[in-house]
């Protein structure tokens, strides 16, 4: 009789220090329906898929996806059409996003420009203010 090997499976606790996250955040996630692992009594029991799930959450969130938007992204791929559509659905994402942040790149750059513009007349006006040191 063969023996099925066991899946591997984390704590709460286990998966939070793993992602460098909070037990807080994880449960965050899970109530918002991001997550769903297994429960033993109140005990959290990660599998797998969960693990990566979590990872792509994070992701996510570190690109500045907004959850509902993540939400969308990892559901599609268990939904038709599968994986191909999340990539498809993914790559129109990471251009929408690309633009928004070149546009704010654009937008903080002009602020240093003109923060550099401003600190050099100030100094310019403080000096000829202050006359010879």
């Amino acid at each position: 009789m063969a023996v099925m090997a066991r899946e591997r499976t984390w704590t709460i606790a286990e998966v939070a220090e793993d992602l460098g996250v909070t037990h807080r955040t994880i449960r965050y996630y899970e109530d918002l329906g991001l997550v769903t692992p297994e429960r033993k009594g109140t005990v959290r029991v990660f599998h797998a898929r969960d693990r990566i799930r979590l990872r792509l959450i994070l992701r996510g969130r570190r690109l500045g996806f907004p959850l509902e938007e993540i939400r969308r992204i990892v559901d599609m791929y268990d939904q038709q059409p599968g994986e191909v559509g999340q990539l498809r659905y993914l790559l129109d994402q990471i251009d929408d996003r690309r633009g928004e942040l070149t546009e704010r790149l654009r937008d903080v750059q002009a602020a240093l420009a003109e923060l550099d513009d401003l600190e050099r007349r100030c100094r310019e006006d403080l000096d000829r203010l202050s006359g010879p040191r």
